[in-house]
């Protein structure tokens, strides 16, 4: 059995205690975080608020906040052994040499209390040592999730993808949900739209799954969504978007 200690007590830290009791393989033997009022949330494992009460285990995943990583990694009162974060952003070097280094970042949104199923999320993994690659990949083999051996700069990309696929376009979701209200038209009509934009890219390159004014070069259309928005900022997204869409289509004049 592969014993694990999680250093942090959010989002990240109660999907993966959640995921590692379901299995056989894995035991969560502690979890730290420096307030126990959040620690609250993990029941029938040992918790502690102080790093040097750390008991041994075969990895130490740390999932806080980037800016924290460095300052727990170099607190940690051992060395030489498997420390890990869960950071899509940070590099792997930000933890500190003293212990083995690695990264197993989950790719994928999480919401506090909404479940996830892991079998469908992917975990890029990163390790210095062979061997410690090897133990990071039966970990995501025994929570049933695909893994993929992703660098630190590689994984940075992967990051800032993800931001436009998710951020940016719930964002997106959100502008729209302010227009209907607005105009006191049901948000859920969208939907339909939203799921088959989604869905065409499981079988179309993003490229050949755009449609819409901008591709057309349909400057009345643009122009009449123009003057019906009364947002400057929503304008300004707007805009953007219609000439960087544009642009990839070669209708450079938008």
């Amino acid at each position: 059995m592969i014993k694990v200690v999680i250093l942090g007590a959010g989002n990240i830290a109660q999907h993966l205690y959640r995921v590692f009791e379901a299995t056989e393989e894995i035991k969560v033997v502690q979890v730290y975080n420096r307030s126990e009022k959040a620690l609250q949330y993990f029941k029938n494992v040992a918790t502690t608020t102080s790093l040097k009460t750390l008991l041994e285990a075969a990895v130490y995943i740390i999932a806080v906040s980037d800016d924290a990583i460095a300052s727990v990694s170099n607190k940690l009162p051992f060395t030489d052994r498997l420390v890990v974060h869960t950071s899509g952003s940070a590099s792997m070097h930000v933890l500190h040499k003293k212990n083995r280094r690695g990264v197993f970042y989950p790719l994928q949104t999480f919401t506090k209390g909404k479940k996830v199923d892991f079998s469908t999320i992917p975990l890029c993994l990163e390790a210095r040592e062979k061997a410690d690659f090897t133990l990071l990949q039966t970990i995501a083999t025994a929570i049933g999730s695909p893994s993929y051996k992703i660098s630190s700069e590689q994984r940075r990309a992967l990051h800032v993808s993800a931001v436009f696929v998710n951020n940016f376009s719930n964002h997106l979701y959100r502008i729209a949900h302010e227009i209907c209200e607005a105009n006191h038209v049901p948000f859920h009509i969208l939907h339909p739209l939203i799921q088959e934009t989604a869905n065409k890219i499981n079988t179309l390159t993003p490229y050949m799954a755009q449609t819409g004014p901008a591709k057309r070069g349909d400057e009345k259309t643009i122009n009449d969504h123009l003057a019906k928005l009364d947002t400057d900022i929503h304008k300004e997204i707007y805009t953007l978007l219609t000439q960087s869409i544009a642009k990839t289509y070669g209708r450079e004049k938008l």
